[in-house]
């Protein structure tokens, strides 16, 4: 699991708005539960059908008054070096 912000981030951008628009008309070709916000829940509207794929995959998860979020185990924080 990444976040908007760390994609952004990636590309040496901080538009993490801008990857969301970009998710939104290209995410379907892609495992699109997998890029979270900021405070690890799933994509707005989409948490029932990224749920399913949370579970098969054996994401862990979190129960909160609202629903759910990903735990910040299960976050990918890539290394980045100046090699």
């Amino acid at each position: 699991m990444a976040t908007y912000g760390d994609i952004a981030a990636m590309l040496g951008s901080r538009g993490a708005r801008v990857v969301g628009q970009v998710m939104a008309y290209y995410g379907s070709d892609v495992a699109w539960w997998r890029v979270i916000r900021a405070g690890g829940h799933p994509p707005r509207e989409h948490e029932d059908r990224a749920l399913a794929h949370y579970r098969d995959e054996g994401t862990v998860l979190i129960e909160t008054a609202a629903g759910y979020r990903i735990s910040p185990s299960a976050r990918w924080r890539p290394e980045f070096s100046d090699e």
